[in-house]
């Protein structure tokens, strides 16, 4: 009798033992500890612990001691990677882990766009959506051995860069960022596009100078291949460009108004006074203005070769085929701007 009570209780304990070993497995393999959805940042430095408190602020965990337990088993501290990882009400402990060891992250968006006319610029908002330091962003920049592989050098980067919106891991390295905006690049740069270029006697890098200028002048979209007309239509008259912003350039950006004294700089990007394009894009060009410099609108019935400022201040511009009218314009332009300072002046 005392026998089978002793088989009967260690059975009954291995029983026991058996069921909790099941639960547990059960638990933190094929439960979600998560009672929603929940989006972190591991940084540089970070442990088991902090995830957890990260997590304890984004959601309810359910199995608190457990998903510690799991994570020290799987010695998350040791092997946890920096990243941005997003769980739901499925993740289950054990998952949890393995994507933290594993560097299982979820892609962020890189929003690449808005003004972007000098490197900091760049180098800022990249920096300011990754993990990556804003001088590194910099420096790839400068780097011409870098650069060469892509086919670009230091002076004509902006050329490279595609404004647009990228899926990429928030841990993404500079190389990882070129190549987004290489493939890009090479992705807009079809056989038509290239062909098209061809066809008006640009090189692509040509393109991408026009454009950058268009998209100094101009932000509304519609217009654009009539600002690109104006300066293809100058281009083929052998005319001066005489494009403000390759001034404003030459002054990185700080001169609030182009005055005349501004236009005698002494630089190969001054349009006042050297013909033909500037050596280097002088802004990021975007989708719109590389296409408004291939399918450019040159005026009917005369091709445009001037424009100016809208008099009703929308942003726009009015264009002119000739000096007279363009001074007309001009002068309606400065009438509307005189009046409106003296009405904000009351």
């Amino acid at each position: 009798m005392k026998l089978k009570k002793i088989i009967l209780s260690v059975a009954v304990v291995v029983l026991l033992c058996g069921l909790f070993v099941g639960w547990t497995y059960v638990r933190d393999n094929r439960l979600g500890n998560f009672s929603g959805p929940a989006e972190f940042y591991v940084y540089p430095g970070m442990n088991s612990t902090d995830v957890f408190n990260a997590l304890d602020t984004l959601t309810v965990i359910k199995h608190r001691r457990a998903l510690l337990t799991v994570m020290s088993r799987k010695m998350v501290d040791r092997y946890i990677k920096p990243g941005f990882y997003r769980i739901d009400a499925g993740t289950t402990s054990v998952y949890l882990a393995r994507m933290l060891n594993n560097g299982w992250q979820s892609p962020v968006k890189l929003v690449i766009g808005g003004t972007l006319r000098n490197r900091d610029e760049i180098a800022a908002k990249i920096a300011s959506q990754l993990l990556i330091g804003q001088e590194e962003v910099r420096a790839a920049f400068e780097d011409e051995q870098l650069l060469a592989s892509y086919g670009f050098t230091p002076q004509n980067v902006f050329g490279l860069i595609m404004p647009d919106t990228y899926s990429c891991f928030w841990t993404a390295s500079v190389k990882d960022i070129l190549d987004l905006q290489k493939k890009a690049y090479d992705s807009f740069w079809n056989e038509e596009r290239k062909l098209r270029a061809k066809e008006l006697g640009f090189t692509q890098m040509e393109v991408s100078i026009l454009a950058s200028i268009v998209k100094g002048e101009t932000n509304y979209e519609p217009e654009m291949p009539k600002v690109a007309g104006v300066y293809e239509n100058r281009l083929r008259r052998g005319m001066l460009l005489q494009a403000d912003p390759t001034i404003a350039f030459c002054f990185d950006y700080k001169v609030n108004r182009i005055l005349f004294k501004h236009l005698a700089v002494d630089s190969p990007f001054n349009t006042y006074r050297h013909a033909g394009l500037p050596p280097a894009p002088i802004y990021v060009p975007t989708r719109a203005c590389l296409d408004a410099v291939l399918y450019p609108d040159l005026g009917s019935p005369k091709p445009n070769l001037f424009f100016c400022a809208n008099p009703d201040f929308s942003g726009t511009h009015v264009f002119a085929a000739t000096i007279s009218e363009h001074n007309r314009n001009a002068r309606a332009f400065h009438r509307a701007l005189t009046a409106r300072r003296k009405a904000n002046n009351r």
